[in-house]
């Protein structure tokens, strides 16, 4: 069996193919999909229900279950077939989106792991591209099975093991081996996002990040450099280096650098905020709003996952992942509101709220990323509550100087089944940042506060085609979906990567 785990990295999970009848096969769970309503049951559905005279069918029927695309049900066999439990999920015979085959063996895998299954093994998947429909089904599988379980230190807790074997009963194509390969390496992307989001301010700070962002490199043959306070200051990182100056921990900016195996058709910047917990600083944010704030390096978390992916596809260019980390938080040397910060290109910005800190990090690294050669900047930032207001917490607010650029983004993100949507770049609301003593001022107020804080960064861009993603919402769910688990989402991993191959076969 082919083993995809990379050496001491998340998803823990052994992905290979077995030549093996599901009627006969020994597992925990077997995953069959059913078509929606009365379509006709053939293949292994069939032999599988044959072999328990009936009672499949009987028993999805007496549940109400109807194979709706993203459900799945649980049924026990008795002992009948050596398979301990079957998890039916619905799915049509023909025509499934990659979105949908993510959404039916996410259920099943999640399922499964609910009733305690360890071992799960799945009738081979259909679809006319061999490739697209095990990557879904691997990135389905393995991203609803994710479980951050760090801080959990309950013996007694014997369910944590979680789906540790997954078996396609099948032989191993090799686009069937492509498709499995490339879903583990998203999966693992967002693994990576998503532990980091998870991790508490205590954990992850602007060093230990650096920290995680290196071994991450040194393990996938990526090339890393951390710059520290003392450096970022000779930079002119100014912006920067102010966010910082109330913590004991203090700024880093982390370029990680994937090169690719052959001729390079271009560089590509990733940018990241990383305000590895944000108090607001001294316009300190209320009980209410402070709780959830090691969320707020949500973007340097999706930069660092996606360059993980990358690092295990074989992508013609050089990608560079940009980390701006920070911790935001008051003290007697932090950065008040009045103060005039001088980022790298030279363009001043008046402090009217500390707690609008996020653009101001976002400010050096773009002009970093640029002045390093990047062709392209997409930033990623959870940067404004007036995106949530907008547009809900589920979405990605885009805002682009190059509109046929935006909708490339968004062509990646409906292939991911991430919502993303475009927001204006209106000059007219310029005007609400002008400031009096300097070029700009960090805030324009309430009305418009997503665009303003867009119009603010596009300042720094040194005239590159750049999106901007304000991911503000998206990054946490309180609610379970087919395969995101509540908790950290691990947005904008599988949506950068998917732009990146979209744009290689361009």
């Amino acid at each position: 069996m082919a083993d995809y785990r990379a050496s001491g990295a998340p998803p823990d999970v052994a992905i290979g193919f077995a030549v093996d009848d599901p009627v006969t096969v020994a597992t925990d769970a077997l995953i069959l999909t059913v078509p929606p309503g009365d379509a006709a049951w053939n293949g292994p559905l069939a032999a599988v229900d044959t072999a328990l005279g009936g009672a499949l069918k009987a028993a999805l029927a007496d549940a109400g279950f109807k194979g709706d695309t993203g459900k799945a049900q649980v049924v026990p066999t008795l002992g009948r077939i050596p398979a301990k439990r079957i998890v039916a999920t619905g799915l049509p015979e023909s025509g499934a989106s990659a979105e949908a085959i993510r959404k039916a063996y996410g259920a099943a895998a999640a399922a499964a792991k609910r009733a305690g299954a360890r071992e799960v093994a799945v009738a081979a998947v259909g679809g006319d591209d061999v490739t697209a429909a095990y990557r879904a089904a691997v990135e389905g599988a393995l991203l609803a099975v994710y479980d951050f379980r760090k801080y959990r230190f309950s013996s007694s807790d014997d369910t944590g093991a979680g789906v540790t074997k997954l078996t396609f009963l099948t032989e191993a194509s090799e686009a069937a081996n492509a498709g499995v390969a490339q879903g583990f390496a998203l999966a693992a992307g967002v693994y990576l996002a998503r532990d980091l989001v998870f991790e508490p301010g205590e954990a992850i700070y602007p060093a230990s990040m650096a920290q995680v962002a290196a071994d991450m490199a040194r393990e996938n043959e990526l090339d890393c450099v951390v710059y520290d306070e003392v450096q970022l200051a000779e930079m002119e990182a100014g912006a920067l280096v102010a966010v910082g100056k109330g913590s004991e921990h203090p700024a880093r900016l982390i370029h990680l650098t994937y090169t690719p195996s052959g001729e390079s058709k271009g560089t590509v910047a990733l940018v990241g905020k990383g305000i590895t917990f944000d108090t607001g600083g001294l316009n300190l944010k209320p009980t209410g709003a402070i709780e959830t704030m090691k969320t707020d390096m949500a973007g340097a978390a999706a930069v660092i996952g996606a360059m993980r992916a990358i690092a295990a596809l074989d992508l013609p260019f050089t990608v560079y992942g940009i980390v701006a980390a920070a911790e935001n938080t008051p003290s007697a040397t932090a950065f008040r509101p009045g103060d005039v910060l001088r980022a790298m290109n030279g363009k001043t910005i008046e402090i009217l709220s500390t707690d609008a800190e996020g653009r101001l990090v976002l400010a050096d690294a773009l002009v970093y990323a640029a002045r390093k050669g990047a062709d392209e900047l997409i930033d990623l930032a959870t940067l404004t509550g007036a995106k949530t207001i907008a547009l809900g917490d589920e979405s990605v607010a885009v805002f682009s100087n190059d509109d046929a650029f935006a909708q490339r983004i968004i062509a990646a993100s409906k292939e991911a089944g991430e919502l993303y949507w475009q927001l204006p770049l209106w000059d007219e609301l310029k005007g609400q940042i002008k400031s009096e003593i300097a070029d700009m001022k960090n805030t324009g107020g309430r009305p418009g506060g997503a665009i303003t804080a867009a119009l603010l960064i596009a300042e720094f861009t040194e005239g590159k085609p750049w999106v901007h993603l304000d991911i503000a919402g998206a990054a946490w769910t309180s609610k379970e979906r087919p395969y995101t688990p509540k908790g950290a989402v691990g947005i904008g991993v599988r949506t950068l990567v998917n732009y990146l191959e979209a744009k290689a076969a361009e």
